[in-house]
């Protein structure tokens, strides 16, 4: 983990949702959704398109931060908010999820 202090309401090993291509490095995180209904954080690559079920990992908080440390640029975003980027060297955007969209 990086020296500063850690920016996510939830500890490292909480489960997140993400893709086998993220975890393996093949697609970079442009899209991170902090959901309202349970707390839940999705790490993704929307840039990629659709994904299916059977690409879909449950791995810790920490992990994913380990990756790729502009994440914590984002560790507290609200609850029902996601983040964009148009890519890794991007700056995120912060927008209040569409409730009708979920």
């Amino acid at each position: 983990m990086p020296s500063q202090a850690w920016p996510f309401p939830d500890p490292p090993n909480a489960a997140t949702i993400t893709t086998r291509k993220i975890m393996s490095g093949e697609h970079a995180i442009d899209y991170v959704a902090h959901d309202e209904s349970d707390g839940g954080w999705q790490f993704l690559n929307q840039s990629a398109g659709a994904w299916s079920p059977n690409e879909a990992m449950l791995v810790s908080l920490g992990q994913v931060v380990s990756m790729d440390s502009s994440l914590n640029e984002i560790g507290d975003l609200p609850l029902g908010w996601h983040a964009s980027r148009k890519g890794k060297s991007h700056r995120w955007t912060r927008t209040k999820s569409d409730q009708e969209n979920r």
